[in-house]
């Protein structure tokens, strides 16, 4: 063979090669978790943080995704986490956080985000056709005199849903009941992480930190009590029991808990644990069961239960519900001497979304003589007969109607977004 052959080979091979290692380096380029996780770095300087998103703005094009020019332009991670940019480039760049795409660059689904999404970008065209301008802050007409209820929402509830907050506190407004905002929180959710009041009107402030939200990733979104308790000027007596105030349903002297009680608090003894929680409340305490995890994840009994008096509560109709359900639920209300009433709801499926909660008409808001009861508009008459259900029940109560379906696909309702106390 000639030298002008072999060196002729040996060319080819190293074309081969180059071609080989090039198409290595493509395959092994670095994950966009990685390059997310190198924008959130405090040491990652503002020009490599551009570059980083040109890169991911790159790679999104393949999933029919752009980052704009001008947001990469401006971006400046300030200290926030990775979490908090991957919310902050799906917003400002109308990118749906499907769950290939939270797994590209974050690593893992973000459900609860992608949900809250949906509720925001994808809602019916009416409320998307909402003008901006009507954002603004409502203000209470009624005054705050002592003995009076008062309702308290999340400062955030009118920057994220300003006009389902204002058809909430026109309601209010328009049967004189005072309501404020409450500063410092990280969710629309008041009812789990503010203080429990107990008949004599302690409040107490249990340890928030339910095990739906324990994994890091939920962080950005688990209000500090402390600090929200300082910041509102609340002095509430605090307990390291584990308890959400969503799993509380009181009435007079009795409190409705879910089993959920016990998983949560796993180094407590169970009957220690009734026994302290009967003292800090100043109630008799029902335990009833939850559902599975995958079923309701908070295991709240909020969206399950409510006293009419003390001696009834209406519950989510038993027959529609799963059957050892209806036996243990049935069975802790005998042993609580507890009638119940059977109230209309129905389970809604909504793709990409399984954490909202549509059709659970229990989740109102009692304060006073008045109950404001969510309605879903859906097809069929079930608005109607939750209703007319209501007014039967509670005869003597003022009762409105609120469409809270855009809070509601982000999985509660109204006593979930509300914290009610008597002052």
């Amino acid at each position: 063979m000639s030298i002008e052959s072999s060196l002729s080979i040996i060319a080819s091979i190293l074309a081969i090669g180059g071609a080989i290692y090039a198409g290595y380096k493509l395959v092994k380029r670095k994950p966009l978790t990685e390059l997310m996780n190198e924008l959130a770095d405090k040491n990652t300087t503002v020009k490599r943080q551009h570059r980083i998103l040109s890169i991911i703005d790159k790679r999104l094009i393949l999933y029919k995704h752009r980052i704009s020019t001008s947001y990469i332009r401006n971006f400046h991670s300030n200290g926030r986490s990775k979490l908090a940019i991957f919310y902050d480039i799906c917003n400002e760049n109308a990118i749906e956080p499907t769950p290939e795409i939270c797994k590209l660059l974050i690593g893992y689904d973000e459900r609860k985000f992608r949900n809250e999404w949906i509720a925001k970008h994808l809602k019916d065209q009416k409320t998307i056709s909402e003008p901006k301008s009507n954002i603004s802050i409502p203000q209470s007409t009624a005054k705050i005199d002592k003995g009076c209820q008062v309702v308290y929402l999340s400062a955030l509830l009118p920057v994220r849903y300003a006009a389902t907050c204002k058809r909430l506190t026109d309601i209010l407004n328009r049967h004189n009941i005072p309501f404020a905002f409450i500063e410092g929180t990280k969710d629309i959710w008041c009812r789990d992480y503010m203080p429990v009041q107990t008949p004599s009107c302690k409040l107490i402030q249990f340890k928030y930190d339910p095990s739906y939200l324990r994994d890091a990733k939920y962080s950005d979104s688990r209000s500090d009590v402390k600090h929200v308790d300082e910041l509102n000027n609340i002095k509430p007596i605090f307990s390291d029991i584990n308890l959400d105030g969503g799993n509380v349903v009181m009435y007079g002297n009795k409190a409705i808990i879910t089993d959920r009680i016990f998983s949560e608090n796993p180094d407590w003894d169970k009957d220690n644990l009734i026994n302290e929680l009967t003292k800090l409340l100043e109630c008799e305490i029902i335990i009833i069961p939850s559902y599975k995890p995958e079923y309701d994840y908070t295991g709240h009994a909020d969206g399950m239960i409510r006293f009419v008096d003390s001696n009834t509560v209406l519950v989510n109709d038993l027959d529609k519900d799963f059957k050892y359900m209806k036996v243990a639920i049935t069975k802790a209300l005998d042993n609580a001497n507890l009638k119940y009433i059977n109230f209309p709801f129905f389970e809604h499926k909504i793709k990409g979304n399984d954490e909202h909660a549509i059709g659970i008409y229990l989740n109102y808001l009692e304060v006073g003589d008045l109950i404001v009861m969510p309605v879903f508009n859906v097809p069929g008459n079930l608005d109607v007969e939750a209703l007319a259900k209501l007014k039967e029940v509670f005869p003597n109560k003022i009762i409105e109607t609120i469409d809270y379906n855009d809070v509601a696909l982000t999985g509660g309702i109204l006593n979930c977004t509300t914290w009610v106390i008597r002052k």
